[in-house]
């Protein structure tokens, strides 16, 4: 099988096609965004993903993140000022007297994918389609695949990331002619593309973009925000990486909040400090670097010889387009809303996923026909709803995804078939249920792969099947699609109407999940490791998760986000500990 990747400046993924559907790979914790960041201990390992990025504030000169940006790059190219080395030369990084290039640096986080891959399947996956930007150049592209064959895979396509995006979507099914804008405001890099449909080959009209222009620089400078409010001079490049990190917690949450107060327990000299920052203050530093985008549209657009008006679609890709300033702006631009209907992190990898399965011949076109009028999808652990074929998307339509067990020793899983539109699994409707066994397995350990495929005449077929053992069942509902327009419109007015306390049930669902299992693994780790800390440190912890405890037991929302946030900066030098522990 072809594996699909999305080697990105702040995150990775990987996934493949299997089972009749594509599936992002996760890791033994249930991440499927791998942070590409690697650190280099002074034994020689390597650590790549959460583990390097948790070293950064204590080694940030053994680590090294966003390499993205320097891939193919020579010194001397812009975001090579802090480097040292003889103008026009191939970059490299220093760590302990060796020179290391950014494609070994992106190796390691290829390879880390592929461990990722190869322990979820078991089996070994040595092909891979890789997305670039649509305007990385020829060096730029071969040095990717270049780290893709450091990392033992051969690399059977480089992707860009526009087309990807556009597959990921779905874009491959509009009429001919269609034209199609790509709005790419990733970690480190920023792309415009405009993509013409024409065959089902997407052609790129115009691309522009800036290789030092993402998420990155917006964490900058909130952190320097930061700084400022807290009265932070001049720091350790520790106290900065803690900083950034803080920065991009604030960025994410500000999405959907309009304020916080970020806690950081001993950031300098021992002090712990609470900032509070509100949206408006993070979009006031963030929106000149974001109006830069601007002028790559514009210029995009008229490269093509188009106006805004002569595009069918603009999609948003990468985490940063979560921002509600950057979707104003881009509405401003095209003078429409964008398509949101794809995951923004997730949308390359999966057009990556779709790009090894037409290499492969697993993936035929299909006609556009009718649209579901409701969602599909199944019951999560903690009664949640969870969406596998969206409302409006056209049929016939397949769609699916990998689900292990939540607790140790289960036996088996019982699928619940959901339609319907709310966030709780309780108040959609039940179409049917289908139960499938697998060995008692530990937390985590069992996968089972569930499918919906939707055809023409609006028959549901459910598949689950235990990937391990090959163990499958498989129900038919033929009253998906025949819904009343009557019963349509009272579950949408239903979803409308309780859209709020649903979402605030849905948050305090997940939260109290996340608290929950992190409780118990606090203490185990005080337990094993808690006499090697400070003491004000120990009492830190203690503090805030009994504020965990007291926010779950008021079941306020709000505060146990915050509480848990809180605790997971408190725990991060526990964390590093643990994990130095159990790697000899």
């Amino acid at each position: 099988m072809i594996a699909g990747i999305d080697l990105g400046t702040t995150n990775s993924l990987i996934g493949v096609y299997e089972s009749g559907f594509p599936t992002l790979l996760a890791d033994p914790d249930g991440n499927r965004l791998t942070p590409s960041v690697v650190h280099y201990m002074a034994d020689g390992s390597i650590l790549v993903g959460r583990e390097a990025r948790r070293m950064q504030g204590l080694h940030p000169d053994r680590t090294i993140s966003s390499v993205k940006r320097l891939i193919g790059g020579r010194f001397g190219d812009k975001g090579t000022e802090g480097l040292i080395g003889a103008k026009g030369s191939p970059v490299t990084l220093p760590i302990d007297g060796k020179k290391l290039t950014p494609e070994e640096v992106s190796s390691e986080i290829l390879k880390r994918l592929k461990t990722i891959a190869e322990d979820r399947l078991g089996t070994q996956v040595n092909r891979a389609v890789i997305t670039v930007p649509a305007y990385f150049n020829d060096a730029q592209r071969a040095a990717t695949k270049k780290a893709g064959e450091l990392a033992g895979f051969t690399v059977e396509r480089i992707l860009s990331e526009p087309t990807a995006a556009a597959l990921a979507y779905g874009l491959d099914k509009l009429s001919d002619r269609s034209k199609v804008a790509v709005y790419d405001l990733g970690g480190g890099t920023f792309d415009l593309s405009i993509l013409q449909l024409d065959n089902g080959v997407f052609e790129v009209l115009s691309t522009h973009g800036e290789t030092r222009l993402g998420g990155d620089d917006l964490d900058e400078a909130i952190a320097e925000l930061l700084a400022r409010k807290a009265g932070i001079d001049s720091f350790t490049p520790g106290t900065d990486a803690r900083l950034k990190e803080a920065a991009r917690e604030a960025k994410e949450r500000l999405s959907t909040e309009e304020s916080l107060t970020l806690r950081l327990p001993f950031l300098t000299g021992g002090k712990s400090l609470e900032i509070p920052i509100t949206r408006a203050e993070m979009e006031m530093v963030c929106e000149p670097i974001i109006r830069r985008t601007r002028a790559h549209c514009l210029r995009s657009l008229e490269d093509a010889g188009l106006n805004a008006t002569d595009l069918d679609q603009i999609i948003l890709v990468g985490g940063s387009t979560r921002m509600p300033l950057v979707r104003r702006l881009v509405q401003e631009i095209f003078g429409r809303e964008p398509n949101l209907s794809q995951h923004p992190d997730e949308a390359v990898a999966l057009g990556a996923i779709l790009q090894g399965a037409i290499l492969e011949g697993n993936l035929r076109n299909i006609a556009l026909l009718d649209v579901t009028p409701l969602s599909l999808g199944i019951e999560t652990f903690g009664g949640l709803m969870n969406v596998i074929i969206p409302r409006n998307t056209t049929i016939p339509a397949k769609a699916g995804e990998m689900f292990t067990n939540a607790v140790a020793g289960q036996s088996g899983m019982t699928i619940t078939i959901l339609q319907g539109e709310r966030e709780m699994a309780a108040d959609n409707w039940k179409l049917g249920s289908l139960d499938i066994p697998f060995p008692p397995s530990p937390k985590g350990a069992a996968r089972v792969g569930v499918q919906f495929s939707l055809d023409a005449d609006g028959i549901l077929q459910v598949l689950a099947r235990d990937t391990a053992a090959g163990t499958e069942k498989i129900m038919e509902i033929r009253s998906a699609v025949e819904v009343s327009d009557e019963a349509v419109e009272a579950m949408l007015a239903g979803s409308l109407e309780h859209a709020f306390e649903d979402m605030d049930a849905r948050i305090f669902t997940e939260a109290r999940l996340k608290a929950e299992e992190m409780l118990p693994a606090v203490e185990a780790a005080l337990a094993q490791l808690g006499s090697e800390l400070p003491g004000d440190e120990i009492a830190e912890i203690h503090k805030q998760t009994t504020e965990v405890t007291s926010a779950l037991q008021a079941k306020e929302t709000t505060r146990l986000k915050q509480a848990l946030s809180t605790l997971d900066q408190a725990t991060q030098t526990l964390a590093t500990r643990l994990m130095e522990r159990a790697m000899g």
